[in-house]
């Protein structure tokens, strides 16, 4: 095989260099020069005069995609469905937390009926085994290489052509076309990008395990999130046993899926009501404790939303937040001091959202108020109660999106009261729980006082 030349690229202005220099000789900026692989001269020609033939979109033939699945149901939702054909999945996380274990269950289980294949450049073949025997895993078909170079392990995709393959990790992948040393970000967007252009070509769904940095994203250059078809992050504290599998890319489905999985001495364990995770087990009722109904993705979620209230021992009143936006919870005091009368200038105000999801949706703001509330107060809110809807600067109360979705959960899980923005009541009455709808954040201080 011809040895492919390698040229510089600046990742700030795009000047290719045939050597490597310490700042980019066109604009000047030091440490941009990544290596890459050089084109060919004679291919450039040669794709020059073929122009592709354009087509009408209306004219293009549509089918319905076939989805195949991984036999674990979590992963499944988080995917949005199963695989597809020809998917590149990059899937990341903390040490141990569990990336290698979920994905040699997923190919133990389609191996029963699908060729798969696991490619390991961390482990040698001897370890991979004994890690299935411990996890009881019936691994017979599952086909296993244990290579790290790119072009030998394109080689048995070819010869093997698996319908589901799994690279564990990217970051121990070297081509012989770059000089670089694997880790390496020429090596990772080059490893990557022709690990995908096989997978579309043969059809063969990939997943590609990925290291993360200590910030929490996958290591290496950001253009990796690009090349591929799905996005996962594997959350959670390695010492817990609950794990988290969320989707923050996905050209097949829908993002911020999330996917709640328990770990156990035999792997890991779908979690069948993940809203019990999420929700304290209290003798009583405490003050500070509010229960949010919330959404991941499109599955709505119970969260309990926990406040504590104290008086400020420096002269600048600590705002922390675990789990929730920090300049929110900032915009919420300002919120319940001008249109609720209730200043907590003189107090610290902790927030945090149990089992240690993370709550981006706005949704979560009437639960966080009437939790900080509930401790000012120190004035426990009623058993039962589930809490939802938008507080805006203006102190409105606005609706939130498939409010009909989190009642229901709600009254599956047994709760009998919801305080919702007054958009979101239901048209009829539902059956087990009843619905305060308010309009404005003092009105529903007001009804948490009341209850």
């Amino acid at each position: 095989m011809k040895k492919l030349k390698s040229a510089y690229v600046c990742s700030d202005c795009g000047a290719t260099s045939l050597q490597w220099f310490g700042a980019c000789p066109s604009c000047g900026a030091a440490g941009t020069l990544t290596e890459t692989v050089a084109e060919q001269r004679g291919a450039v020609k040669r794709l020059a005069g073929a122009a592709p033939g354009a087509v009408s979109l209306h004219e293009v033939e549509t089918r319905e995609m076939e989805r195949l699945s991984t036999g674990i149901g979590e992963l499944d939702r988080v995917l949005g469905g199963g695989l597809v054909a020809g998917q590149v999945v990059l899937i990341g996380g903390d040490p141990g937390i569990g990336k290698s274990t979920l994905l040699l269950q997923a190919l133990a289980a389609l191996g029963t009926a699908h060729k798969v294949l696991y490619i390991s450049g961390e482990e040698s073949a001897e370890q991979v085994a004994m890690r299935a025997r411990r996890l009881a895993l019936d691994a017979r078909a599952v086909l296993l290489i244990a290579e790290i170079q790119l072009e030998r392990i394109a080689a048995t995709l070819d010869a093997q052509r698996p319908e589901v393959a799994v690279v564990d990790s990217i970051q121990t992948l070297w081509s012989e076309a770059l000089q670089s040393v694997p880790g390496s970000v020429a090596q990772l967007r080059e490893c990557t990008a022709q690990l995908a252009r096989h997978a579309k070509k043969s059809g063969t769904a990939l997943f590609i395990i990925g290291h993360v940095t200590k910030e929490g994203a996958i290591a290496g250059p950001r253009v990796l999130e690009h090349i591929v078809d799905t996005v996962l992050y594997f959350e959670g504290d390695p010492h817990s046993s609950f794990r988290l599998v969320r989707a923050v890319k996905n050209r097949f489905g829908a993002v911020n899926e999330l996917g709640v999985f328990a770990m156990t001495d035999k792997g890991l364990r779908a979690v069948a009501n993940p809203s019990a995770l999420f929700l304290s087990q209290h003798e009583k009722n405490v003050a500070g404790s509010c229960v949010l109904a919330t959404l991941e993705g499109t599955r709505p979620l119970l969260v309990e939303i926990q406040a504590l209230v104290d008086s400020a021992h420096t002269p600048n009143p600590r705002r922390l937040s675990v789990g929730l936006e920090q300049n929110r919870l900032a915009m919420l005091l300002a919120v319940l001091n001008r249109h609720a009368g209730i200043a907590t200038w003189e107090q610290d105000v902790f927030v945090n959202a149990v089992g240690g999801v993370r709550i981006g949706e706005p949704a979560a703001d009437l639960a966080v108020t009437l939790a900080i509330v509930s401790s000012l107060t120190d004035r426990p809110i009623a058993a039962k109660t589930v809490v939802f809807g938008e507080v805006g600067l203006a102190g409105e109360v606005r609706p939130a999106p498939r409010g009909q979705d989190r009642l229901k959960e709600a009254a599956k899980l047994g709760f009998e009261k919801a305080i919702v923005p007054k958009a979101n009541l239901p048209k009829t009455k539902m059956a087990g729980i009843e619905v305060i709808g308010v309009e404005r954040v003092d009105q529903a201080v007001q009804v948490l006082r009341n209850l």
